[in-house]
Formats: C-alpha cells, structure tokens, sequence
C-alpha cells in the first residue's frame, strides 16, 4: 500500500474514532438529562411543559413572538380562543 493510501485510511479511521467518541459522550449527556428530567418529574413538574420551555428559551424574541401571533392567529381561526375584538 503506498504512503498515500497508508494516510488516507489512518486519517479515516481517526475521524471514525472521534465520531464514535463524540457519540458516546452524547449518549451520557443524553442519559444525564433524562435523569433531569426524572428528578423534576419525581418533584412534581410537568417534563412536557419544561422540554416547551426548553424550546422557546432556544428562540430568540422575535422568532418566539411571530410563533405566538401565527399560533393565536390559528386558534382563533379554530374558535378555540377568542377574537381580539370579542375579547375587548
């Protein structure tokens, strides 16, 4: 096998390894936070409601207020909630 070729696989086979490594570490992350998740429960908190606030502290205001509008928008729509209007 020539130098090149020799390179080539070592260089593979070190991207495979620390993907394998970086995939671990993400499996214990992810286990660590499912034990969260069990502690918060276990005391009482509602975990769908902490994984939405999860969700919308990764937003950024604006993203997470056009969300809101488009989602009043659809409830209303739906009749699910009151119009504006009606409201007042």
């Amino acid at each position: 096998m020539s130098d090149a070729q020799g390179f080539a696989r070592d260089q593979l086979r070190a991207f495979i390894e620390r993907i394998e490594r970086l995939e671990e570490e993400k499996k214990t992350i992810a286990d660590d936070i499912k034990d969260v998740y069990g502690e918060a429960k276990s005391m009482g908190f509602d975990t769908k409601i902490l994984r939405k606030v999860i969700s919308i502290r990764k937003q950024d205001a604006d993203e997470r207020l056009e969300q809101e509008a488009i989602l009043d928008t659809y409830l209303q729509a739906l009749g699910m909630v009151p119009a504006a209007e009606e409201a007042a």
